[in-house]
């Protein structure tokens, strides 16, 4: 006996063909979608990750820039002492520089041919006045005052005869410029 198969079968291939490709379309899709969901997981998550960077970021900045301000400041005073203390410094190398000045002219002044009147100092220059037995105890006391260690020029700027008490003598004013004596 011969058998005809009259259902088609064509038809039934083409179903279940249309079916596998549905099945492979949605399973391709779903597989699509599930790796878009973990890409946009994974960007959520690394944004969030970046944004409290950001925020520990900030707060370090915050604190650095408080401690940066600190230094500044330390700095300003740091100046302001160091000035100060130069200041103390010039003054305590300079404190005996008055004294040993008037202590070596004291000693340069000719005992009984020049008496001093008037000594006057202002910065670095020194105004004598005073009276002189003649010009010749004049001149040694000029020399004597180039030689000091105090004094770097002497200049005569006045020099008269005056009668004091009876007597002759010569009456100076010498100008100095004075040295800074370590």
């Amino acid at each position: 006996m011969i058998k005809i198969n009259l259902l088609p079968y064509r038809e039934k291939e083409k179903k279940e063909n249309l079916a596998r490709q549905l099945i492979i379309i949605g399973a391709t899709f779903i597989i699509f979608l599930a790796i878009l969901l973990s890409v946009y997981f994974y960007f959520i998550m690394s944004i969030k990750s970046l944004e409290e960077d950001i925020k520990k970021s900030e707060t370090e900045l915050a604190r650095l820039t408080k401690i940066l301000g600190d230094i500044e400041v330390f700095k300003a005073d740091k100046k302001v002492m160091e000035k100060k203390l130069a200041v103390i410094q010039n003054l305590e190398v300079n404190r005996m520089a008055p004294v040993q000045l008037f202590e070596e002219l004291a000693r340069l002044v000719p005992t009984r041919d020049v008496w001093l009147e008037k000594v006057v100092e202002s910065g670095s220059s020194l105004r004598i006045e005073g009276v002189g037995r003649d010009n010749i105890s004049i001149a040694l006391f000029m020399k004597n005052l180039e030689n000091s260690t105090h004094v770097k020029s002497v200049d005569l700027v006045l020099s008269k005869q005056a009668e004091i008490s009876g007597v002759k003598l010569q009456r100076f004013v010498l100008s100095c410029m004075t040295k800074k004596v370590q």
